[in-house]
């Protein structure tokens, strides 16, 4: 049975980060291998987890739309077949975590069969590998549109302010809205210092979401970025290490 983690949050306040050190934890806990979805197209997980990337679903869809417009597609393959090839060509794999991005959304024009088609073709990856971990950007687009996988624990990472526990609002609101499939979910307030003053507790405990953790400022993961090393590398007895596997070891287990 695949377990799904899902990590949602605006953009720079360390999704990533928890995403790939989630991946990581996953790794050095046995639970190899894991298939890890880059959802937000800003966010580079490939690069955070060492990896190279070639192609992106949002290209495949792209493509399918232009053959299919200019009756260029393919003979002697199914429509189904065709996009399973494509996701499978996609698929980047490294040592424990295989890694599919998926690029820009769909625009206006979108190509609704190509995108059902490609929802099961992931869908029927994922179901391969015991841990999936998706990186989302905040509008949680591709959970809602690009799969109708059950997520069983999504964290929705923030910074410790007023304005990043309202985007976190943003996050929860926008999953009610969309009927997301959530088993439990989680918040984490990234790059904190010191005790949360007392009413961005009360802020946060009005989301009706439990504070999972805090994740510390840590020079070492600015210092990896600055020379463009893989965030994974990061020291395992780091401050933001040692947060994000606690973190884990008490929701994930």
């Amino acid at each position: 049975m695949t377990v799904t983690i899902a990590v949602a949050g605006k953009g720079g306040t360390g999704k990533t980060t928890f995403a790939a050190l989630t991946i990581r934890y996953l790794l050095r806990t046995g639970r190899a291998p894991v298939l890890a979805i880059d959802g937000d197209p800003s966010s580079n997980l490939n690069l955070a987890l060492g990896l190279p990337l070639e192609a992106t679903i949002g290209q495949i869809r792209e493509e399918a739309r232009d053959e299919v417009s200019s009756g260029r597609f393919q003979a002697g393959i199914s429509k189904p077949e065709y996009f399973a090839y494509k996701v499978e060509e996609c698929l980047v794999e490294g040592d424990g975590v295989d890694l599919l991005a998926m690029g820009r959304p769909e625009g206006p024009t979108c190509y609704c069969a190509a995108n059902n088609m490609l929802r099961n073709s992931i869908d029927r990856l994922g179901s391969r590998y015991p841990w999936v971990v998706i990186d989302n950007e905040a509008g949680m687009e591709h959970i809602s549109r690009q799969t109708t996988r059950n997520v069983d624990h999504l964290f929705i990472v923030t910074d410790p302010t007023m304005r990043g526990v309202a985007a976190a609002q943003h996050i929860v609101d926008l999953i009610r809205e969309l009927g997301t499939r959530i088993g439990r979910s989680y918040l984490v307030m990234n790059r904190v210092s010191g005790e949360l003053p007392p009413p961005l507790v009360e802020a946060a405990g009005r989301l009706g979401v439990p504070l999972a953790g805090t994740m510390p400022e840590d020079p070492a993961v600015a210092a990896l970025d600055m020379v463009g090393r893989p965030l994974i590398e990061l020291a395992e007895d780091s401050p933001v290490s040692r947060a994000v596997a606690g973190i884990l070891a008490k929701t994930v287990g």
